[in-house]
């Protein structure tokens, strides 16, 4: 396994500062909180279906064509390019009968602000947003997106970034843990953003660290690159939106604040918009946009 900090970082970047769009602290707060309703698939099928339709008319709202896809509803925002895009995806659902502040409102938000900011920045940049349904499910809107959709697009994923929860942060030490068997060494404090590749999608990861280091040095990012196949061995790595682009070959990165392994609400009715470290958030959904404006050619 190859673990890297952006505080160690010695390649390339691009320092976007001044040159995209700003994001809203309290917007993304907003955001959050009107997401933060119990959203299960089959349990809360209204206002998992209100969820989805609130987030259409946002992507709707700032100019993109957007669809509903398969039986799953996952919502879709198609590029404005054709041929290689990059595609950001943020599950929406959530675990029945909790409001999923974390775990994903907070990823669906920085999707959310991700695709404004594109919106303003790049509007005909090559850029796919997905809203994936019923992840909490075994990520069946996922496999249903790859497998059912993407064959028959218009358009090729050149790179996937998956969102999964981005919200919880602390500086307190002994606010980290390390997934049982994980043969890695973690800081103990919980206030890093993590990403996870496998071989195929390391560069790209590489990348993202590149613009942390020179974009956003005031958030600390750790990267994980596991070993093909490592994934089967350890379902601990296996657990998002980033599996069917992975089973499929597509180079993909799973960002994420590390869930149960610093978030102590995950799964639970007190995973709350009240929780979550929004500056963190914030940060995290800038180092997203630069990342995206820079892999697209709007800022070079």
């Amino acid at each position: 396994m190859r673990l890297i900090h952006s505080s160690q970082w010695t390649g390339e970047g691009v320092a976007t500062a001044g040159k995209l769009p700003q994001i809203s602290e309290a917007e993304l707060r907003q955001w959050v909180t009107a997401l933060s309703v119990p959203r299960g698939f089959m349990a809360e099928t209204i206002s998992n279906e209100t969820i989805g339709g609130w987030i259409a008319k946002h992507l709707t709202d700032w100019g993109y064509e957007v669809k509903v896809q398969g039986p799953l509803r996952n919502i879709v925002a198609l590029p404005k390019q054709k041929g290689e895009v990059i595609l950001v995806g943020a599950h929406y659902d959530s675990v029945a009968q909790t409001p999923g502040a974390d775990d994903n409102a907070s990823a669906v938000a920085a999707m959310l602000g991700c695709a404004q900011a594109m919106a303003k920045a790049g509007p005909q940049a090559g850029v796919c947003f997905v809203a994936f349904n019923c992840e909490e499910t075994g990520y069946e809107g996922s496999r249903d997106f790859v497998e059912q959709f993407l064959p028959t697009a218009d358009f090729k994923v050149r790179q996937a970034h998956i969102l999964e929860m981005l919200g919880f942060a602390s500086d307190a030490p002994g606010s980290q843990r390390v997934p049982t068997a994980l043969p890695i060494r973690l800081p103990d404090t919980g206030n890093f953003l993590g990403l996870l590749s496998d071989h195929r999608s390391g560069k790209v990861m590489d990348r993202i660290l590149g613009q942390a280091h020179f974009s956003m040095p005031e958030l600390p990012v750790i990267g994980l690159e596991v070993p093909l196949g490592m994934e089967k061995c350890l379902p601990v790595l296996a657990r998002s939106d980033h599996i069917p682009f992975w089973d499929r070959n597509i180079p993909a990165v799973m960002w994420t604040d590390t869930a149960e392994f610093r978030n102590p609400h995950y799964h639970k009715p007190t995973d709350t918009p009240d929780t979550l470290n929004y500056k963190f958030l914030q940060r995290a959904t800038e180092l997203l946009v630069s990342t995206v404006a820079v892999e697209c050619g709007v800022v070079k």
